[in-house]
């Protein structure tokens, strides 16, 4: 599958879409790509943010890809357990889900709730960091376990976000881009 045969569907994490980050710079260099957007980019909920994914699915013209990071992955399996319309979506390549039951967790991600166990209907990929300081690296293998996704290490990545040093992340477009030649259509 090419970018151009798809809706590629970007969910930023908490605090919204930065303009350095790789995210919004795939939104703009990307044709089919674009951002979903969340009521609350600061105080996520759960059940909000996977209804705004299924209506945005439901929108599309064309397949779904869906790309997430942070607390968009956990987004992207509530949708799954709320049974949500995802008949659509060809994939998912979800980037630094945090742990939100973790001792020293964010706020906004213990409020969005335990993680859903639950196995995605769709290829995925999971990336994550020996060194996030928002989740273990045993935490993302077991995330990319229970949603049935391939795990893959990014190495000392950090939360791979702009703090980090990943603006640009061509590794991560590379990445994707195999990814999607994985990938059947979907009818």
């Amino acid at each position: 599958m090419k970018t151009s045969q798809a809706d590629i569907l970007i969910l930023p994490g908490l605090k919204g879409p930065d303009g350095d980050l790789w995210l919004t710079r795939w939104e703009r260099k990307l044709a089919t790509a674009r951002i979903v957007a969340q009521e609350d980019w600061h105080a996520p909920r759960a059940d909000d943010w996977a209804a705004r994914i299924g209506d945005a699915v439901a929108q599309a013209k064309r397949p779904v890809i869906l790309v997430a990071h942070g607390i968009g992955c956990h987004a992207v399996a509530h949708a799954v357990g709320k049974e949500a319309d995802l008949r659509r979506v060809a994939g998912a390549y979800l980037v630094a889900p945090p742990d939100p039951e973790a001792g020293n967790a964010l706020p906004a991600h213990r409020d969005f709730g335990p993680p859903a166990r639950v196995t995605l209907p769709f290829p995925a990929v999971v990336i994550g960091a020996g060194n996030d300081p928002h989740c273990p690296p045993g935490r993302a293998r077991a995330f990319a376990q229970a949603w049935g996704a391939q795990f893959v290490d990014a190495g000392e990545s950090g939360a791979i976000d702009s703090a980090a040093g990943f603006g640009p992340w061509p590794e991560g477009l590379m990445r994707f881009a195999g990814f999607l030649k994985t990938l059947p259509g979907v009818q």
